[in-house]
């Protein structure tokens, strides 16, 4: 059954790692935390996660999610976003390529991409008060390329006045343009120390969440104290890449980091679906020889080797075991675990909507209401492997052709 893996008691150490676009995951996660009601006393970030940590610093969730939500190219950087749109999801044939390669050979010219859009991002969005007067302390990291150091600043390091450009300076991805910063030139944080958890354990947090999203940099080396805990969200999808500052996919990456950290927080099962786990191993192996009750014959004319008078052994020993195997799942697998990685194939072979918290009970319900809403004709049929067809007559407990289903 459920657990919540979190103590709503302490106080934890956030760590957010640097990606660039991807960074809308971490404030998805954030939004999880906050609303069960998890509490963050410092935040250490590199690159976006620098800036994310400086939003979450000023507790303004409703601001970050408009941020990331609005998110594109031309905000980020002095670019076309039809151009870079078609650039990154590789479609040039469809822009003239006298404009693409003009674009490309611009940006190689200027020696990387003109971030004054990010400068005004940063500028318009952030508060430098309430980072340093809130009551969450903050740490950024940040590669000093003049003075030839890593850096590793606190809020109250950074000169007043400053914090917006060492958050700049802490994002300075190697494919932007370099520009001096206070006289000295800087590159992204995520170079040297993309997930800066030592900075949080340094100052003495026992208790750390990290936020990965994957970015490219150098992940530190950092030894772990015993008396340390540390806890690790990351994406049950791929985030896309870097510079793909595309709104629709900002936007999913914001739900993506919210599910997961519901995942995380609640304990909660499946690994497509969110699933609250509301039925006992029995209850599920219960559930399977229930629905396949309506589907013995048809079972019997596909295994040969199972007679009707034996089913439920053939079943348990031969059937299940086989399908177990071909989703790959732990070779110590129990019923609980086959009929949710069932419940998630037939679901997903229906289309049915991933963003939602379901129990395992509600989403078999879902799985027929939308088979009745939609069917299962012998053209969509066609589009679904062997295993998938077969998962879905022991899901629906219905053979070939059947009536509407009752919930």
């Amino acid at each position: 059954m459920n657990r919540n893996i979190l103590d709503k008691e302490k106080e934890y150490g956030l760590v957010l790692e640097g990606g660039g676009a991807k960074g809308a995951y971490q404030i998805g996660v954030w939004k999880a935390l906050l609303e069960h009601q998890i509490k963050i006393k410092a935040v250490a970030g590199a690159s976006v996660g620098a800036l994310n940590g400086a939003l979450i610093c000023m507790q303004d969730v409703h601001k970050a999610i408009s941020l990331w939500k609005n998110i594109s190219y031309s905000k980020v950087m002095d670019i076309d976003d039809t151009i870079m749109e078609k650039v990154m999801e590789l479609e040039l044939k469809e822009v003239p390529t006298a404009r693409v390669l003009s674009f490309l050979f611009k940006t190689i010219q200027d020696r990387g991409f003109d971030v004054t859009p990010l400068k005004k991002l940063i500028e318009d969005t952030i508060d430098e008060d309430k980072i340093r007067n809130g009551d969450i302390e903050f740490w950024l990291t940040t590669n000093n390329l003049s003075d030839r150091k890593v850096e590793k600043l606190s809020a109250k390091d950074i000169p007043e006045g400053q914090m917006k450009d060492y958050l700049l300076a802490s994002a300075y991805f190697p494919a932007f343009r370099l520009e001096k910063l206070n006289g000295k030139y800087y590159l992204d944080g995520g170079t040297t120390n993309n997930v800066p958890i030592d900075l949080l354990i340094d100052q003495g947090y026992k208790d750390i969440i990290v936020i990965r999203i994957f970015g490219p940099g150098l992940e530190k080396r950092t030894k772990i104290p015993e008396d340390v805990t540390v806890y690790t969200i990351e994406p049950s999808i791929h985030l896309g890449n870097v510079l793909d500052f595309n709104t629709k996919k900002s936007y999913r990456n914001l739900k993506a980091g919210y599910f997961d950290g519901l995942r995380f927080i609640k304990g909660l099962i499946g690994s497509i679906y969110y699933i609250e786990d509301n039925m006992t191993e029995n209850q599920c192996l219960n559930a399977l020889l229930e629905q396949t009750e309506a589907v013995k014959e048809e079972l019997c004319m596909e295994y040969k080797d199972i007679q009707i008078e034996c089913f439920y052994r053939g079943l348990l020993e031969v059937i299940l075991p086989s399908i177990a195997s071909q989703l790959k799942l732990d070779k110590r697998w129990n019923y609980k675990d086959l009929y949710v990685a069932m419940l998630e194939v037939a679901a997903k072979s229906l289309r049915v909507k991933k963003y939602e918290t379901y129990t395992i009970t509600s989403l078999r319900q879902e799985i027929i209401r939308k088979y009745n809403k939609k069917g299962m004709g012998e053209e969509a049929k066609e589009e679904l492997g062997q295993l998938e067809q077969l998962i879905l007559m022991l899901i629906l407990g219905q053979s070939k052709n059947p009536p509407l289903l009752t919930v």
